[in-house]
């Protein structure tokens, strides 16, 4: 992971084939028409295997206020998705992670929320192992929970306007039920 401040912000941008073509600031890239770029999504489980929600802030310029999986983000140039992984669950959870696990390591979408606001991602998924307590930064998070399993199912299937496209999408692909 890099520590120069001219990186703190800036997303990689990729082409169809994934390949790295260019730099930009994140607060500039998300709009009407946000080029395709890698980021992550991770779920959290605790040792009674209910998954983590959070809620959006109501400050986030995408899909604010909604439910989502514990965390998502962008990897920095020169910085591993693992490496991005364990930095946001940290600055957006305060939380310190063990065992990462990919689920979905294909996984893409392009979402538009009710603002216009373009999400278009190459989005691994990742599983992780929570080893310290919850810290929220309530920059990122408005309020969390923990649901077991069947309850995220229902919500899913009964509300999905509820949680973030992004968790409709990637419940859909799971190879394995993560709730089940």
């Amino acid at each position: 992971m890099t520590d120069d401040h001219d990186t703190d912000d800036l997303v990689v941008l990729v082409n169809e084939a994934g390949e790295p073509i260019g730099s930009a600031d994140r607060e500039t890239i998300h709009g009407p028409d946000t080029p395709l770029h890698p980021a992550f999504s991770c779920y959290l489980f605790d040792r009674h295997g209910r998954v983590l929600l959070t809620r959006r802030a109501l400050t986030k310029r995408s899909w604010p206020g909604v439910w989502t999986n514990a965390f998502c983000g962008h990897p920095r140039p020169g910085e591993t998705v693992q490496e991005a992984i364990r930095r946001r669950g940290r600055e957006e959870l305060g939380i310190e992670i063990g065992r990462l696990s990919p689920v979905l390591p294909e996984f893409r979408y392009r979402a538009v929320d009710p603002a216009g606001v373009v999400e278009h991602e190459r989005c691994p998924v990742y599983s992780a192992e929570l080893e310290s307590e919850l810290d929220p930064n309530p920059d990122e998070v408005a309020a969390y929970g923990w649901v077991d399993r069947a309850e995220l199912r229902h919500i899913a299937a009964s509300a999905p306007f509820l949680l973030s496209p992004w968790v409709i999408e990637q419940l859909a692909q799971w190879p394995r039920d993560p709730l089940g």
